[in-house]
Formats: structure tokens, C-alpha cells, sequence
């Protein structure tokens, strides 16, 4: 079989078919571009897609992870509970694609390896694992902040001869627990997904916990159609507010809740009545103190890691292994999971937390019946579930070959520099546009919807602009550029964020720059900016 590697030529691609490249394919394909999307998966999704281990579900509230360019499409679809599962995102996912028309402009399966820009021609030459050749004028990035899984971190993995499977990579079947001894790396939001889930069903399930998480219980009410029909009712409410909050979630910083101006007794009850909403409002709308002042930090750390204590029983092993103190690091500036009795899930009789802390006791290596700790105690195991993250942020473009003016390498400058302008464009790489990446909110600090369709318009308003202008390139200024890591910096630095390891900082990858990722001006600050951008005629960026 002969492949046809003449190239197509498109006014743009979009690299993935999650929720930024589907809502960015349907924009520009209204604005009368000809574009193509290109998803490694079999069907759209992105992380809906890839995520479909056990216990997998929205931490977001449904009725705000959302698209709200369209009342119809928000409308037309129906959520069954306040944070659905993966089975119902997946399917939701997949009625904005069909609603869209979308399909016929994707090509599944099809995993963009390499992207380089032609200096003379001023255009890009794209491939694809399946051997499509693409020439592009723009080379738009939507895979995703949290899609370039980490694997293969263990020594000897090779050697077990048990089951191993990542929770980034999950099989469709699933993977068969009952009856079995099986072990779960990893206490981040995926892991005590998975671990909360499958306890019940597992012979033996042992828990290899390096860095404890404060955890926040979920409350998940199903939702009949007088529910549905009350957050249908609020689409304008919604689509005016969240753009502006400082995470893009419902709730914000309530002004008349001023930390140093409250008693303790304010204090409590204000935390109380956050941490009793069942969702992230505790991180995210209780007091901003927490990400500045550590005295602040410590209380409300103390706070939540007492509530931890008490549902633990005071266990004396089970604290020690699973609940962070304030010296360690302060409660917001990691990841903070919802759970649905995962600490409970220690207290039965089938389940071990063991300690793996780089200072304590790490793994040491897979070997061919289990895993062998640092002590010489080998854990037998017939499978493994890996949770151990991502290379978040500056994983997805780095592993293309992306190559811009003069053969630079995006991935080379990545790992010496992580760098964007404002978090849309990199300078050097000509008519690179990009979502989901490092000095955006989009990169961690957001409901994903909010930013990514932000994003997405902002970069359809510029492309539009340039056609009717005639314009053909464009490319963020270094000045810009630096001005844009400057900033980003120095916000960062007034933080307690740089105080702690986390993925948040890049600290999850071997050799990665150690800088926050994400923007942590707020949802809101960051839109304004992008705007003061655009309405003054994009002056980071050079057009031609």
C-alpha cells in the first residue's frame, strides 16, 4: 500500500480533540478558515478520553465546565449529578462534537510528530504518525496541560511479571482487581481516585504514598430535572461571571472577609462553612492569604489537616503517612484532590499505606514478583497501578519536534528555559499558537473550560484580524517576551508557591526548570490582560 504524502494545504491545524481543540476547530471553521484537527486518541476527548481509570470524575462542577458561547448547546445536555464521572464527560464530550458537526474535520488516531517552519516559505510542514504531511499556515497547540504522561520512572519495571498499567493510559477493558494483591503509586487527585475506588475489590491493596495530600471531601448530589432545569437557568449568570473570578469557578474571594479583621472565632466559622460546600471553594474562595502569608497558610493547613486526623481515627501511622503538615508545605500550593472516603479506605482491614518519601523509605525498584523498597522489604504484588503524573504544562509541545526559525528546537529551549508570551505565543516560533501552557492560567490554575475557550477566542480574534488585513505571520516580540517572564516572576515570588516541590513548579520532572507554570495573577486579571492586548492592535507581537 502506497501512503500519498502530498502535502494538504490548510489555512491552520489544531493539534487535539479535547475541549480547547474542538471548541477551536469550530471557531476557526466558522471564520471561513480551512482547518483540520489531529488527535492521537480514537475519538475525541483529550484527558476524557485517556483518564478512564477507575473513580475518574469532574472536580469541577458540571454546570460550570462548560462552553458558553452557544445556549443551546449548554442546554441541549443534561448532567445526572454535580460531579460526573469520566463514562458521562466522555459522552458529553462527544455530543458538543456531533452537535458541531466536528467529526468530519478530525483525523483520530493521528498523532502530530513533527511541526517545522520553513523560513522561506513562511508556512509550516507538519507530519503525522500515520503519514499525513500538512502545510499550514498556523500551527495551533490545544493537547492539553495535563497530556504527556510520565512512564517507565522505575528501575526493573521490566522484570515484574505481574500486570502494570498507568492511570494516564487506562485501558478501555479495564483492568480485572478482584481477588488480586495490587499496588498503587501515587496519592495525587488520580491516584485517590483510583485507590477510594478499587479497595473494596482487591485481595490486598497496597498504597505507596511519597507526598501526603491534604484532601477535601466531595458532596455529589445526584440531580433530577428540577436541578437540572435550576443551573440551566442561570447560563447568563455564568457566562458573564466566570471569565472574571480569580480561578474561573462560581465562587471567589468574598471582600468582606478580611483575614487580619476577623476573630478566630470568624476565622472558624468562615472556614467551616467553605470546607462544608463540598467542592474546591475551600482552596479557592476562602481567604487568598493562603498563597501569601504563612501564618495564614499554617492555620487553615492545620484546619483541614485536623479534619483529616479525625476521619483517620488519629491513627498514629496513617497521619504520619498521609497527612502533610504546614512544615512540609502549606495546604493550596499543591494540588488540592476532592475525595469520597479515601481516607476512610485506609482504615480497612485489606489496605496498607506504606511511606516511599525520598527521605524515609523510597522505592528502590520493580522486581520480577513485586517492588523492592529502599530497606530491602519486597511488597508481592500481581498488579500495579501507576499514578505518578505528568510532565505538565511543557510536556505535550515538547515532545513533537517542533522546530521553529532557523531549526531551533522548542523542546531544547524548553529544557533549558520554560518561556511563552502570555502564555499564547513563543518568540521564534512563528505562527505557533498555543493553549494550555506555561504562564497561563490555563496551566493549572483554572476551571479548564473557562480558560481554554478564553484562549481559544482570543486566537481566533487575532487570526481573523490578520486575514482581513492581509497579514500572513506573526510572532511575539523577545522584548515581550521577557517582559511576559518578567511579570510572571514576580507575581510567582510574592507567593508561597516557590517554597514547596510540586508539579505546580516543574518539580515532578527529572531536569525540568524548576518555575511555576501556571499564571497566579487570576482568571479574571489574566482575561484583562489578553484584552488590553488585543484592543491595543497586539503590540507583543510582530505581523506581517
Amino acid at each position: 500500500m502506497t501512503i500519498d504524502t502530498t502535502p494538504q494545504v490548510l489555512d491552520a491545524v489544531v493539534l487535539g480533540a479535547g475541549v480547547s481543540g474542538l471548541y477551536q476547530l469550530y471557531q476557526l471553521r466558522e471564520a471561513g478558515f480551512k482547518v483540520r484537527a489531529f488527535e492521537a486518541g480514537g475519538d475525541v476527548g483529550g484527558t476524557w478520553y485517556w483518564n478512564r481509570y477507575p473513580g475518574a470524575r469532574f472536580d469541577s462542577e458540571a454546570s460550570i465546565y462548560q462552553l458558553f458561547f452557544s445556549e443551546d448547546l449548554y442546554k441541549g445536555w443534561s448532567w445526572s449529578e454535580r460531579f460526573p464521572g469520566q463514562p458521562e464527560v466522555e459522552r458529553w464530550l462527544q455530543y458538543v462534537t456531533d452537535k458541531l458537526d466536528l467529526r468530519k474535520d478530525i483525523s483520530f488516531n493521528s498523532r502530530i510528530e513533527s511541526a517545522v517552519w520553513d523560513d522561506d516559505r513562511q508556512r509550516w510542514t507538519i507530519k503525522t504518525s500515520d503519514g499525513q504531511v500538512l502545510d499550514a499556515q498556523y500551527f495551533i497547540s490545544c493537547g492539553g496541560m495535563l497530556s504527556a504522561p510520565l512512564t517507565n520512572v522505575f528501575e526493573g519495571m521490566d522484570d515484574f511479571k505481574g500486570q502494570i498499567e498507568y492511570t494516564s493510559l487506562y485501558p478501555a477493558e479495564g483492568v480485572d482487581v478482584k481477588g488480586k494483591r495490587v499496588g498503587v503509586i501515587g496519592v495525587g487527585a488520580t491516584g485517590i481516585q483510583v485507590i477510594q475506588t478499587i479497595a473494596p475489590d482487591c485481595k490486598e491493596l497496597k498504597v505507596f504514598a511519597r507526598t501526603p495530600q491534604y484532601t477535601l471531601p466531595m458532596k455529589n448530589p445526584k440531580w433530577g430535572q428540577a436541578d437540572v432545569d435550576a443551573y440551566h437557568s442561570r447560563f447568563d449568570e455564568y457566562k458573564s461571571r466566570l471569565p472574571h473570578t480569580f480561578s474561573g469557578f462560581e465562587y471567589d474571594w468574598d471582600p468582606e472577609k478580611n483575614w487580619d479583621s476577623m476573630s478566630k472565632e470568624e476565622r472558624d466559622k468562615h472556614l467551616q462553612e467553605v470546607y462544608d460546600h463540598g467542592s474546591l471553594k475551600m482552596w479557592l474562595a476562602s481567604t487568598p492569604d493562603i498563597f501569601f502569608k504563612e501564618d495564614v497558610s499554617a492555620y487553615v493547613s492545620n484546619f483541614v489537616a485536623d479534619k483529616m486526623k479525625a476521619r483517620l481515627q488519629n491513627d498514629p501511622h496513617l497521619l504520619d503517612v498521609l497527612v502533610p503538615s504546614p512544615d512540609l508545605y502549606g495546604f493550596g500550593t499543591h494540588r488540592v484532590p476532592l475525595e469520597r472516603g479515601y481516607l476512610e479506605t485506609f482504615l480497612r482491614p485489606n489496605v496498607e499505606a506504606i511511606s516511599v518519601r525520598k527521605d524515609r523509605n523510597p522505592i528502590k525498584r520493580f522486581v520480577e514478583n513485586g517492588i523492592e523498597l529502599q530497606d530491602g522489604r519486597v511488597v508481592e504484588l500481581d498488579t500495579v497501578i501507576l499514578a505518578i503524573g505528568f510532565d505538565a504544562g511543557s510536556g505535550c509541545l515538547s515532545r513533537v519536534d517542533v522546530r521553529g526559525k532557523g531549526g531551533r528546537s522548542l523542546s531544547e529551549e524548553w529544557g533549558r528555559d520554560i518561556r511563552t508570551t502570555i502564555g499564547l505565543g513563543k518568540h521564534g516560533f512563528p505562527n505557533l499558537l498555543m493553549t494550555a501552557v506555561p504562564l497561563a492560567p490555563s496551566a493549572a490554575l483554572c476551571n479548564m473550560t473557562t480558560c481554554l475557550a478564553q484562549q481559544t477566542e482570543w486566537i481566533t480574534r487575532l487570526v481573523k484580524q490578520m486575514k482581513e488585513k492581509g497579514e500572513t505571520v506573526v510572532e511575539p516580540s523577545e522584548e515581550a517576551e521577557n517582559k511576559w517572564v518578567e511579570h510572571h516572576d514576580s507575581l510567582v515570588n510574592a507567593t508561597l508557591f516557590p517554597k514547596s516541590d510540586s508539579w505546580y513548579m516543574g518539580s515532578n520532572v527529572e531536569g525540568k526548570q524548576r518555575r511555576m507554570l501556571s499564571y497566579v495573577g487570576g482568571v479574571g486579571t489574566y482575561r484583562a490582560k489578553c484584552e488590553e492586548e488585543a484592543n491595543a492592535n497586539y503590540p507583543s507581537f510582530v505581523r506581517a
